[in-house]
């Protein structure tokens, strides 16, 4: 048996399955220490079930504290930053660009030093070691543990930014050090921006991940962590702690791999309607389509890999704005109506019509219509038809433009509606062949958490005058299933699940990036097969 849970901004939802079943699920309130809401949800699903600690195999965790540390610019560290540039690189300092008040809260203290590549191999500069060693002397001194290490083209050749790592353990021991060719592609900007954050997130990280642990060993369970990335793949607790970013996207992707495991369905569009946003994202083969552009974080552009969202300010809680005195009217202007996109939250339970709140909110008319059944319908404020219906068709044109966006071909798309808030998605929709809801829809983020498989990536850049293009194809298959494997996977169900072959016109000697992803079925548990309801 395996427990999967998906830690919200509201709430804490968690899942028992036994093989392909969902045995229990429960949402909880989040809480702010972290370990106490998980705690209470694992707990509730435990007892629900009757089932003891010890017979858990595993526990898998998809959480956006990261995320909302960001978004928040909150408990983050500071950071050492060392460009490994010099003299060309010097043009655009490091954090360009950045919101003013994410640059301050990180505090970074930059180094702009010798070394990198050009595009073709050849070096900028050569390293100096001895600025290397000052430098990481400086920020142990005054009390910087979390450092970034970038150099130009390290996707091409890493040595550089290894060499200097292993110079600053040397003379900080106790630093974190994130070097970039782990993280991001060619494009240097962006790589270095993944690798500060990465850098500013390590305490948050080790605080978050020692919680999970601990709130594990208080109930008993002794199993191996997992936490879900955001490839819709699990990493182990130890690697989160080091890459936090791999993480950030896992809320989406956690739902909708579980709205493709609950519905038997790889290729869709899934709606993931929670409290506050509609997240919207297209699976492929049953893995979450990743984005082809750099990505915005808390306003900062990234490019290691993403999945694909469009995230619409469409929600259970989002505002209706309309002015009271035309509730009952018997036809509005479209100037009069706005739907969102502020929301109510988690608040809901106090503001809402439905709960003796005097806020209009999507849930309101939602049930008004028929759609839904919770709250009190009896508080509700007397809407006309023509206002309740004109509500409705907005937020249902919404939601068609939004699935349109996401859309690569003008035919009609299967869409899978889940999260709490899926009743806002109507049964028909223009643009889509039918509208699937699976059981368990309002949990299918945690589901998503349960059934992920272990993952290995492998990006390279070859060069095929040097290595036969058969050769270095397989090669690298083979290194993506060793890693799927070493990270716990059992070896008869490694599978290939994707490879891009880009041809660098740029480069000599015929290279191309190449990037080979292999998933597994986590060892020690029974193999899952998606069913259909």
């Amino acid at each position: 048996m395996r427990i999967g849970v998906d830690v919200g901004g509201t709430n804490t939802d968690a899942v028992l399955m036994n093989g392909a079943t969902v045995v229990a699920w429960t949402k909880q309130p989040t809480s702010a220490d972290v370990g106490t809401g998980v705690a209470a949800a694992i707990t509730a699903v435990l007892g629900d079930a009757r089932v003891a600690p010890g017979a858990i195999a595993s526990v898998m965790i998809g959480t956006t504290h990261f995320t909302n540390a960001l978004v928040e610019r909150s408990r983050l560290d500071r950071v050492g930053i060392l460009r490994l540039a010099s003299p060309s690189g010097e043009a655009l300092p490091p954090m360009t660009g950045w919101p003013e008040a994410l640059a301050g809260q990180i505090d970074a203290r930059t180094y702009l030093l010798p070394g990198g590549f050009e595009f073709d191999g050849r070096e900028i500069a050569p390293l100096d070691p001895a600025a290397i060693r000052a430098a990481a002397r400086e920020l142990r001194d005054a009390g910087i543990d979390s450092i970034a290490i970038s150099s130009v083209f390290a996707p091409v050749n890493p040595a550089m930014e290894d060499r200097a790592a292993a110079l600053v353990a040397e003379e900080h021991p106790d630093a974190r050090i994130t070097v970039s060719h782990t993280l991001g592609r060619i494009g240097f900007i962006e790589r270095e921006n993944a690798t500060i954050l990465n850098a500013a997130l390590g305490s948050l990280a080790t605080h978050v991940v020692a919680s999970f642990e601990r709130a594990l060993a208080e109930i008993g369970i002794d199993a191996p962590l997992y936490l879900s990335q955001n490839d819709g793949t699990l990493i182990s607790a130890a690697r989160a702690a080091a890459y936090p970013v791999l993480t950030i996207g896992s809320g989406p992707t956690n739902s909708m791999r579980g709205a493709a495991f609950l519905s038997g369905v790889r290729d869709a569009i899934v709606l993931d309607v929670g409290g506050t946003t509609t997240d919207i994202g297209v699976l492929a083969n049953g893995f979450p389509r990743e984005s082809s552009v750099a990505v915005d974080i808390g306003g900062v552009r990234i490019n290691f890999r993403m999945p694909d969202i469009l995230a619409l300010g469409l929600g259970g809680g989002t505002r209706i704005h309309l002015d009271p005195a035309l509730y009952g009217t018997d036809a509005i202007d479209a100037d009069d109506l706005r739907v969102g996109p502020d929301s109510v939250g988690f608040r809901i339970t106090e503001q809402a019509w439905l709960f003796g709140g005097a806020t209009l909110t999507t849930s309101d008319v939602a049930v008004a219509a028929g759609r839904a059944e919770f709250g009190d319908p009896a508080l509700l404020p007397p809407l006309s038809d023509a206002v309740r219906d004109a509500v409705w068709a907005r937020m249902q044109a919404m939601l068609e433009e939004a699935v349109d966006r996401m859309k690569t071909s003008r035919g009609d798309v299967l869409l899978l509606a889940v999260g709490g808030g899926n009743f806002l998605v109507p049964d028909t929709l223009r643009g889509a062949a039918r509208v699937v809801r699976p059981r368990h829809a309002a949990v299918a983020n945690a589901v998503g958490a349960a059934i992920a498989q272990v993952g290995a990536q492998v990006e390279q850049v070859v060069s095929y005058e040097r290595e036969p293009r058969a050769t270095a194809l397989d090669r690298l298959r083979a290194e993506a299933v060793a890693q799927a494997i070493a990270a716990g996977g059992i070896p008869d169900s490694v599978e290939i699940v994707e490879m891009d072959e880009v041809y660098l016109t740029y480069l000599p000697g015929r290279a191309a990036q190449v990037r080979v992803r292999a998933v597994a079925d986590l060892a020690g548990t029974p193999a899952l097969v998606a069913h259909a309801h």
